[in-house]
């Protein structure tokens, strides 16, 4: 059984300016150029900046593998950066570690393009093949660098800043952080979507694709769907103030 992923408080911490992505779902290149446009604009903001992604980074698109790298290298200068735990990377992490337990990630997930990144053939190795999901899972691991595992299973839960709190799902209204599951923070829809949060919070999450970002009661979502034609938003958070970053 996994351990509780952390939950981490930067509360006290003065950050002139928040950015925030989030299901980005192999789209490395969007990924790029949403972060070009984040460290174009921070450049007329003195001060530390943090760069928030909340998770789902695999699965779909053509290159998560190229995701994963990026998290595993060093952020922008001038910026902290904390990246989330979604569905899908969980789950995925999960295959890793017991994949007859887990062959719902590829039958449900979009998981072929995320193991394709990584140059393995799961149409190949379990029909052509007659391989089993174990030997499929061996030859990920063979082919995944260790530090992409380790990012995966280091993802945090939870971030909260202030009165900010992102997460990659929602949380069960009117529950505590603290007594709110793994799985509520990344799975999550009703009755979060419709009710919100019911605490004192701002939370920023993803995980319910849309064609525009939301700003709901006490919620603000920012999954407008890269991997299925829509595009990578952005959430700047500056000066009190919470806005959609204009692409280039």
């Amino acid at each position: 059984m996994q351990h509780q992923r952390d939950r981490i408080d930067l509360t006290g911490r003065d950050y002139a300016a928040v950015y925030a992505m989030s299901d980005i779902h192999g789209c490395y290149h969007d990924m790029a150029k949403a972060q070009q446009r984040i460290v174009e604009d921070a450049r007329g903001i003195p001060g530390r900046k943090l760069l928030m992604f909340l998770g789902d980074y695999i699965d779909r698109g053509p290159h998560s593998s190229d995701v994963l790298a990026h998290l595993c290298a060093p952020p922008p200068e001038g910026f902290d950066r904390y990246a989330l735990c979604g569905n899908h990377d969980d789950v995925f992490l999960r295959f890793l570690e017991d994949p007859d337990a887990n062959s719902r990630w590829l039958e449900f997930f979009g998981a072929p393009p995320t193991l394709a990144s990584y140059g393995v053939d799961a149409n190949e190795i379990l029909g052509a093949r007659g391989g089993s999901l174990t030997e499929l899972r061996d030859l990920t691991l063979k082919a995944m660098p260790p530090a992409h595992v380790d990012l995966l299973r280091s993802l945090a839960g939870a971030v909260t800043l202030g009165s900010t709190l992102f997460v990659h799902a929602g949380i069960r209204p009117g529950i505590p952080l603290a007594d709110q599951t793994d799985e509520d923070l990344m799975w999550i829809r009703e009755p979060f979507l419709w009710d919100g949060p019911q605490l004192p919070l701002l939370v920023v999450h993803g995980h319910t694709p849309g064609p525009e970002p939301v700003f709901g009661q006490g919620r603000i979502g920012i999954d407008t769907a890269v991997s299925m034609g829509g595009t990578l938003t952005v959430l700047k958070i500056a000066d009190g103030r919470q806005t959609i970053l204009p692409p280039f």
